[in-house]
């Protein structure tokens, strides 16, 4: 079992996979004319991606805060870490409420015309947002190697 610090990058790339292809999904979509927000099949699948990315976004941002706290307790301190922290915050917070704005969409079975084009814009405001957070998160591991351990070499 993976000590509780280890739990944030394990679920980090879901909530990442889940807004790039929600991006892809609902592009294509509204490329052919199909609503991504009522309950036909592309718009299920839409709406549960959308919510799913909610739901994996807040489960990282709090295990992140659990990794940052044990890297801090062993004496590790970086400005990069606070502005992870902060972008993966607004993250979560944007894209729960994205995705619960979509599943409200879904359950009332209402197709927003007018909102069409935007929802893909706005996704890829999110798939930019998770990118930027995403970064900072890799400079922590790759760069300043915050709760990453070298494996044993020879046996």
């Amino acid at each position: 079992m993976p000590e509780i610090q280890h739990i944030h990058p394990i679920l980090v790339h879901f909530p990442i996979v889940l807004m790039y292809t929600l991006v892809v999904i609902d592009l294509a979509a509204l490329a052919n004319r199909n609503a991504v927000t009522t309950r036909s099949g592309v718009g299920t699948i839409s709406s549960f991606a959308a919510a799913a990315a909610g739901i994996f976004a807040v489960s990282t941002w709090f295990f992140g805060g659990i990794a940052l706290d044990h890297a801090e307790a062993a004496g590790f301190s970086s400005q990069i870490a606070e502005i992870h922290e902060g972008l993966g915050g607004i993250s979560a917070l944007a894209f729960l409420g994205w995705g619960l704005f979509r599943l409200a969409l879904w359950v009332r079975n209402r197709e927003l015309k007018t909102l069409g084009p935007a929802i893909p814009a706005i996704e890829v405001a999110g798939a930019a947002l998770v990118t930027v957070t995403a970064y900072y998160g890799g400079q922590l591991v790759y760069d300043l190697g915050v709760n990453v351990t070298r494996a044993a070499v020879g046996g």
